[in-house]
């Protein structure tokens, strides 16, 4: 049985060092950058300070 893949790349910038990706089981999306070998993730906000959350489509 294939698992599917949890998160879902929708956005990427700069050849991927910045790019949002979305937790497809919770809908909160996340920002990801990388620059050398270094990285951060975390939780996209709104301008209320909220996380962003898609609509899942199930």
């Amino acid at each position: 049985m294939a698992r599917e893949k949890r998160f879902e790349k929708v956005y990427s910038q700069n050849a991927g060092s910045v790019e949002i990706l979305i937790d497809k089981e919770t809908g909160v999306n996340y920002l990801f950058y990388a620059s050398g070998y270094a990285g951060g993730l975390t939780v996209l906000l709104d301008k209320d300070g909220k996380p962003v959350i898609t609509a899942i489509e199930e």
